[in-house]
């Protein structure tokens, strides 16, 4: 099963290339730091 927190880390890996620059950059940016907080918090 794919943990929740690879979901996001892609996630915000596809907003860095989506065509409108400042808004999907910082967006893709807080779910990419989002998804290695939930990585970090998760994996014991």
């Amino acid at each position: 099963m794919v943990r929740a927190s690879t979901l996001v880390l892609l996630a915000g890996i596809v907003l860095l290339f989506v065509p409108i620059p400042p808004i999907a950059t910082i967006l893709g940016i807080i779910v990419i730091v989002l998804g290695v907080a939930l990585r970090l918090l998760t994996d014991r």
